[in-house]
């Protein structure tokens, strides 16, 4: 099953083909590599008229942004009341990841329909989309990723979107090492959502590798949920995992809680009326 993206105004998809996507950032237009287009286009995307910025690959890893027209430093772009300042960075990002939207909705769509406070827990909650989702829905959020440059960004997406300056605390640290203090803490939150790196070093030269890592992760986690948790969310962009997988992995590590599960990769539409695989998430909800 794939979940798409809908209701953005302020991105599309134009075209894709020959590994590349072409899309719309608010008024700019950028020509991004993208793993999963392994498919022709007839006519060269990079002939497209009023391309602002093209990221090449370098054949020795990585790569840099080449500019065509104008591009500001910082951009915003909103959806539904959120907004987002973004910027051309390094390895062809640019702060924000919009088939994510997919889950902002659904996470929204939960905490609102409780009639109490609930406690989220985001951890490796890059520039903060799902965090300012959760706080514009009235859940209380802590925000915890190892990059500080990125926790300073989400704290800006907050402000713009309009978010009470107490909803969110902001954390700059470890995620395993944070998860292992709250839990001798004893803090508990009615929900958690992740996003993991495929792969990663901490500060003390620390491996992390999902495949090994994120079953005895998830399983510390688990151990932070309240007595009435509300759901927990997992989110992967490692090639070639399977939505089921994450699914397993929470169905193993929530055993004997009841709620349900799903599975799903998300995704976004196309001006050529395709839909583009983006990463997959597994959702374990009470209600």
């Amino acid at each position: 099953m794939i979940r798409v993206a809908e209701g953005w105004n302020d991105y599309r998809i134009i075209a894709t083909g020959d590994g590349m996507k072409l899309e719309r950032w608010g008024k700019l237009v950028l020509l991004r590599p993208d793993p999963q287009i392994i498919w022709h286009e007839k006519s060269r995307l990079s002939s497209y008229s009023g391309i602002n910025a093209v990221y090449k690959r370098s054949s020795s890893g990585g790569g840099m942004w080449q500019y065509k027209g104008d591009v500001p430093d910082n951009f915003v772009i909103g959806r539904k009341g959120l907004k987002f300042s973004l910027k051309l960075m390094g390895f062809k990002h640019t702060g924000l990841f919009p088939e994510q939207a997919v889950n902002w909705d659904a996470m929204q769509s939960l905490i609102e329909g409780e009639k109490r406070e609930i406690k989220v827990l985001n951890l490796f909650a890059y520039t903060g989309g799902a965090t300012v989702a959760c706080a514009k829905a009235g859940a209380f959020v802590t925000h915890v990723d190892a990059a500080k440059a990125m926790v300073e960004r989400a704290k800006e997406n907050a402000k713009l979107s309009a978010i009470p300056s107490d909803r969110i605390r902001y954390i700059v640290d470890d995620c395993a090492k944070f998860v292992a203090r709250e839990k001798r803490r004893g803090n508990v939150y009615d929900a958690i959502i992740m996003d993991p790196p495929s792969y990663g070093r901490g500060v003390n030269g620390e491996v992390w590798k999902l495949e090994d890592n994120l079953f005895d992760f998830v399983k510390e986690c688990v151990g932070l949920l309240s007595d009435k948790p509300l759901f927990v969310l997992i989110n992967s962009y490692t090639t070639g995992l399977q939505p089921t997988v994450i699914e397993n992995i929470l169905k193993l590590c929530l055993e004997g809680r009841g709620g349900s599960f799903e599975s799903y990769e998300v995704g976004l539409p196309t001006d050529e009326n395709i839909i583009l695989p983006c990463g997959c998430s597994g959702l374990w909800r009470t209600k």
